[in-house]
């Protein structure tokens, strides 16, 4: 199967990320109120490592964390895309579909409509049959663009995340999820 290298939605061109992204990224990744629902801000290194991972992933995957670039800006506002999930949990082996955004980008709907791209490649071109997401219980905006794209959300499947210290106050995450199945139905209503 070929990489899916770029995507497109009406408002947002899907990308390979270039070392030009690392100042944005690193800004947005420093800023506290972004990184609110992760263990820390990060720093430029940290943030420069994370894009060497998601470039190793794209590689060994040929789908990963697409960077996201305005069309009529041409600016880069963050990311969306698919993972391989990391760590062992009672819903894994999965793929999650994940985003984040510099705030001035908050509230226009490119986190719904982007995650919404990423669902397509990942039923139409991946040929996957569950797509997850999760986020720490105190998340509710992510919760929202989750609920936006059609994922359901069962109690049951609430988690603590493993990498998380036991008393960390971001442990207890909830999951999301959506089926091949489910996604079809929404593109009919």
């Amino acid at each position: 199967m070929e990489p899916i290298l770029e995507l497109q939605s009406a408002r947002l061109l899907m990308r390979q990320w270039q070392d030009e992204d690392l100042p944005a990224f690193a800004a947005m990744c420093a800023d506290p109120q972004v990184m609110r629902y992760f263990p820390a801000p990060l720093t430029r290194l940290e943030s420069a490592a994370v894009i060497g991972r998601i470039r190793g992933h794209f590689s060994e995957h040929g789908f990963g964390l697409w960077a996201l670039e305005r069309k009529d800006t041409g600016e880069f506002i963050g990311f969306t895309g698919l993972g391989v999930v990391g760590f062992d949990a009672p819903f894994t082996p999965a793929v999650e579909i994940g985003w984040r955004l510099a705030k001035e980008h908050w509230g226009l709907g490119y986190a719904s409509e982007a995650a919404w791209t990423a669902l397509r490649a990942g039923f139409d071109q991946l040929k996957l049959e569950e797509i997850v997401s999760f986020t720490a219980q105190s998340n509710l905006p992510s919760e929202k663009v989750m609920q936006a794209i059609g994922m359901h959300h069962d109690p049951q499947d609430d988690f603590d995340h493993p990498k998380l210290a036991v008393d960390h106050p971001l442990r207890r995450h909830v999951l999301y999820r959506i089926s091949r199945e489910q996604w079809l139905q929404t593109l009919h209503e």
